[in-house]
């Protein structure tokens, strides 16, 4: 919104970032060379030499930012969000930094200083964007840089619109007026701003009260009067935003991009593209091999326990349905006979099932059988959160019974999920479980995984419904 003006401000702020990452290069020599925190052993190099890496340092780092988009307006992005994203982009940039300096190989620059310069990188922006964004928070909620702005239209997309613009007062738009559809509306008030004429008075509003923006948000049942409210201010040098009344056809992770200069909507697209696909693969390994590490001994324990106890081999593989409906095997510790669905088919496991095995009993009810599952999220065939894998024999049933179901495997399946913490798991509420994976695609991050991680740890392995 307010595009030109929010070009103004990210060219603003580009700048305030160079001067930081300039401030703490020279910084980070300083401390290196100057405070004796680590001792001094070859003498202090010239700082011109370090002088000549200004210029890549400010390519790389303003060309790792824009890439990550690190300049788009953050109206409804939380603070943690963006020095996350910051600390992002610093370690990308530091680590490219370090690559190119590699070749140079007239100087060898201390990496001490690259240490020092990515902390306080990472330090020094994260200050500064606060205290920027503080700054126009502070100087719109007082009154200054505001744009003056209408509203055409009082319905529920109206009143959203007004709600939103009032929570955010740091945009720096004041509606000062609604128009309506019906004139005996006219002197009411909807969410404290006064309904000040009808359609037909958009011109002479906009004349007599200095309008510099026009917000247009009319359900689907008024979208006739668009194009005449357009013509009708074509010629006013006003800002006209049209907001379309598609909220109920946006219900799960949908985006908006453009094909050409046209706008198009994805309904049904999944959360994991581009950079958050690297990251949550990068977060799957490094927990999986830590896991494994750790659990190596209990495995090994739990493998000769299924040996001495029964039958058959230590491991089961299972079908399951992953991303995207492919189908995938899954390992687990076999905790039931041999062939224990040969007389019965594919069934879920009940209660008091007789098909288990001694230590089977204890494995399910403590969920040590997923272990194992680890090596699928190695394969890359499994996340270490997702919702869980379902049997293919199931869910042509699951699919027809439960609106959206399918939406499940637009992301990896996992070994835990938000549904299982919340008490979704085994022989519980299918719709329940849904609804909670669909809210946990929506709202995925590394963030929301590491708290389901710990849900995770924290309520135990064992769960009632755990058969």
């Amino acid at each position: 919104m307010l595009k030109r003006h929010s070009k103004f401000f990210e060219n603003l702020l580009f700048i305030l970032d160079l001067t930081v990452i300039f401030l703490c290069w020279f910084f980070a020599y300083y401390l290196r060379f100057f405070t004796g925190i680590i001792p001094i052993y070859y003498g202090i190099p010239s700082f011109k030499i370090y002088l000549l890496l200004i210029a890549p340092i400010i390519f790389i780092w303003g060309f790792i930012f824009k890439v990550l988009n690190l300049y788009r307006p953050r109206r409804l992005s939380s603070r943690f969000k963006e020095i996350f994203d910051i600390a992002k982009g610093c370690t990308i940039s530091i680590l490219l930094l370090i690559s190119i300096t590699f070749f140079w190989r007239k100087f060898e620059f201390s990496r001490v200083v690259f240490i020092y310069f990515w902390l306080l990188t990472i330090v020094g922006l994260s200050l500064s964007r606060v205290i920027f964004r503080e700054g126009l928070r502070f100087l719109r909620k007082r009154g200054y840089n505001l744009r003056k702005a209408v509203l055409v239209g009082d319905g529920l997309l109206a009143r959203d619109v007004i709600r939103r613009l009032k929570d955010h007062p740091e945009l720096g738009i004041d509606i000062f007026g609604l128009l309506s559809k019906r004139e005996e509306k006219i002197g009411r008030k909807i969410h404290g701003v006064e309904v000040v004429g009808a359609y037909g008075d958009l011109k002479s509003i906009i004349e007599r009260n200095m309008v510099d923006q026009v917000f247009v948000a009319l359900p689907f049942s008024q979208i006739i009067h668009v194009e005449g409210l357009l013509k009708e201010i074509g010629n006013y040098s006003v800002s006209i935003k049209v907001i379309p009344d598609i909220r109920y056809f946006l219900p799960f992770c949908s985006t908006v991009e453009e094909f050409d200069g046209l706008p198009v909507f994805n309904l049904q697209d999944s959360p994991l593209y581009g950079w958050n696909i690297l990251e949550k693969r990068m977060f799957d390994i490094f927990i999986s091999v830590f896991a494994l590490a750790f659990a190596l001994p209990f495995m090994l324990i739990i493998a000769l326990a299924i040996k001495l106890t029964s039958q058959g081999p230590v491991f089961y593989r299972q079908k399951r349905a992953g991303l995207d409906g492919k189908v995938f095997e899954m390992i687990k510790f076999r905790t039931m006979t041999v062939d224990a669905e040969r007389s019965t088919g594919p069934v879920w496991a009940s209660k008091n099932d007789s098909r288990r095995t001694k230590i089977g009993t204890f494995l399910r009810r403590t969920s040590l059988d997923e272990l194992p599952q680890f090596f699928n999220v190695l394969k890359g065939e499994m996340s270490i959160v997702g919702p869980r894998p379902e049997r293919p024999e199931f869910i042509g049933k699951f699919r027809e019974d439960i609106p959206r179901y399918m939406l499940r495997h637009r992301i990896k399946t996992g070994i835990t999920g938000w549904a299982q913490v919340n008490g979704w798991r085994g022989d519980t509420d299918l719709k329940k479980r849904i609804e909670h994976d669909l809210y946990y695609i929506e709202h995925w991050s590394v963030w929301f995984d590491l708290k389901i991680i710990w849900l995770t740890l924290w309520k135990g392995f064992v769960h009632e419904h755990a058969y």
